[in-house]
């Protein structure tokens, strides 16, 4: 029995314009997609609409049979009902986090006599304080540990705290004051559950002045053992202020940066409270609609907020690797759910920069880290064989791209993966020289011939697929290689744009057949030929980049914006040499006349990275 369409155009007629949540079925009645809107009609048409709509959109659109919707007051109330239905229902088509565990805080008991820091989970229906959320539970552990080192507040269960006869082996230690049979005064107990509470909302200046002037105090009386103690408590702190304050930040801030590759997206959070830095994490949302950065991080932002952290954890500040889309509807929600001003910022400066450097570097540390899983690239070499209809599950890729600045250093790339991911022993670059410049077919029939001559004498062993990046064109020129070194062997195929120009609507086209095939954004055989088509092109990229500096210069500095001959004499003459440059610190590089701030930041990640 055939299923009904589902009639759009006499759904619309009746479609309401205002503000609400809409929810999409397929025929089984199971739910597909749930979206808010300022105006539902609106939004819904835009499903409907005969184009412009990319694939992921139009295979959503093809299974809808029925949909819901609830019209609100505002559009921050449907935000907030979006959040709430996309965690109970879980659609297939939002986006979704696939943590489920709650965040860690540290709880001080304030009803005791003697207070006691727990690390603590759930609901805060207990009466205290709570500080955090901590990104895991061993940012938390890390975090009481010094606190038990430097301040001695207990962090025993309270059933054992009660039936101590003598000191326990943390009083031994000095971990512990002893509360527990009055080896402690009330009143310096509660002095250093103040101190605690005082760290824990990031003033440890203050709490090192008032050391300072406390060690004094007991100099001068003569009680040189508590003067020694608190000498320790500051030296402690002093260590503690090194390894985990960021100089000059202040407030509750979480820091967001997302980057993203060949089907996935890596999105890392840095928390920081009262200045101080907590941790890091880092999250690998699985998005099908969302194909931008901007509808990518609005999604998880409102999820993470309103659906995983829990409302009393929205800082007063939130800072962006880019801006979300809808910030305002956005801000409004949180600050409606917060009860106090947030901040969305994506253009910073400072510590603030120097908190979103951290983060995009962690992003793209956790994406590579991902793509190169090995369980991820068996997963994805076993959908290709499905794809392909392969007999034999592929063992080893190449793929070639080329790289130059109109005509000007052309280099070929060569990359290799096998089911370990990227086999960078293997990879090769080519210096493309006599032809004629900007001649990308003329360069790649010269790597191709450089490359699979050497192959064939031995010096590595031949690909079962080679990928080609581009059109029809240059299939052809390394289908005339293949033919004319005799390797028939290899499967050849190329990978061009789609018409969009967006990834996930590539094309790949067959050598022999010139057949074409459109595989889904989402499937795993798709993410593994993108993959390996951005490195080619990254590593032609780098490749093209050093030839070409080298040739323009022998000099690093020179490739370097902001660094002319005047400024790279200068600091010349004062590093004494070029290895000296690479060896400074953003500190040392500011030293050097005419080097400011941000010119020393811009040369030492150049240097680095």
């Amino acid at each position: 029995m055939e299923s009904s369409v589902f009639d759009s155009d006499n759904f619309l007629k009746h479609a309401s314009t205002r503000p609400g949540v809409y929810r999409m079925y397929d025929e089984a009645g199971k739910i597909l997609y749930v979206g808010k809107a300022k105006n539902l009609k609106n939004r819904i048409t835009s499903y409907f609409r005969a184009s412009g709509l990319d694939s992921k959109t139009i295979l959503l659109v093809s299974k809808i049979q029925s949909i819901e919707t609830t019209i609100t007051n505002t559009e921050t109330e449907a935000l907030i009902l979006e959040q709430t239905l996309i965690k109970e229902r879980k659609p297939p088509y939002n986006i979704l986090m696939r943590d489920d565990k709650s965040y860690p805080y540290i709880f001080l008991s304030t009803k005791d006599k003697y207070p006691r820091l727990a690390i603590h989970r759930g609901s805060k229906k207990k009466q205290g304080r709570y500080f955090g959320p901590f990104p895991g539970a061993g940012a938390v552990r890390e975090s009481l540990n010094l606190l038990e080192k430097v301040f001695h507040v207990r962090q025993c269960e309270d059933s054992f705290f009660r039936n101590r006869s003598r000191a326990c082996l943390q009083y031994q230690i000095k971990r512990c004051s002893g509360p527990c049979v009055d080896l402690v005064s009330e009143e310096d107990y509660a002095e250093d559950v103040r101190h605690s509470v005082m760290f824990l909302e990031g003033k440890s200046n203050q709490i090192s002045d008032e050391l300072k002037e406390k060690m004094q105090r007991l100099a001068d009386a003569k009680e040189f053992e508590k003067a020694a103690r608190v000498r320790d408590q500051i030296r402690d702190l002093r260590t503690i202020q090194e390894r985990q304050y960021v100089s000059g930040g202040k407030g509750d801030v979480d820091v967001i940066a997302m980057c993203s590759d060949a089907g996935i997206v890596s999105i890392q959070v840095v928390f920081i409270r009262d200045g101080r830095v907590l941790g890091n994490k880092n999250y690998y949302p699985k998005f099908v609609i969302e194909n931008t950065a901007a509808s990518i991080l609005h999604a998880f932002i409102a999820q993470f907020y309103l659906q995983e952290l829990g409302l009393n954890s929205i800082p007063q500040e939130i800072i962006v690797s880019d801006a979300p889309e809808d910030v305002r509807g956005l801000v409004a929600a949180l600050e409606y759910c917060a009860k106090h001003k947030v901040d969305i910022k994506h253009r910073v400066r400072q510590h603030r920069q120097q908190w979103l450097q951290l983060a995009q570097t962690n992003a793209q540390h956790g994406l590579m880290s991902k793509l190169n899983s090995k369980q991820s690239m068996q997963t994805r070499f076993i959908a290709l064989q499905e794809a392909l209809h392969r007999d034999h599950l592929p063992t080893r890729l190449e793929c070639f791209d080329i790289s130059h600045s109109s005509g000007e250093a052309t280099v070929a790339s060569c990359v290799v993966f096998d089911q370990n991911g990227p086999l960078k022993s293997d990879y090769r670059r080519f210096n493309i020289e006599d032809i004629t410049p900007g001649d990308d077919y003329a360069a790649m029939d010269q790597a191709l011939k450089r490359r699979y001559t050497r192959l064939k004498k031995g010096e590595a062993r031949l690909p079962d697929i080679l990928l080609i990046d581009g059109g029809k064109g240059q299939l052809t020129q390394a289908e005339k290689v293949l033919e004319e070194l005799k390797i028939p062997d290899v499967l050849l195929i190329g990978i061009a744009k789609g018409v969009s120009r967006k990834a996930g609507q590539e094309t790949l086209i067959f050598g022999d057949t010139r057949k074409e095939l459109v595989l889904e954004p989402e499937s795993p055989a798709l993410h593994l030929l993108q993959h390996i088509r951005d490195e080619a092109h990254r590593f032609a990229i780098t490749a093209h980049r050093q030839r070409r500096g080298k040739k323009r210069t022998e000099s690093f500095l020179d490739s370097i914006p902001g660094i002319g001959p005047k400024k790279r004499k200068e600091l010349i003459t004062h590093f004494g040499g070029q290895q000296e440059i690479k060896r400074a610190s953003i500190e040392d590089l500011q030293k050097v006349p005419g080097i400011s701030h941000a010119l020393a930041e811009s040369l030492y990640d150049i240097i680095h990275n």
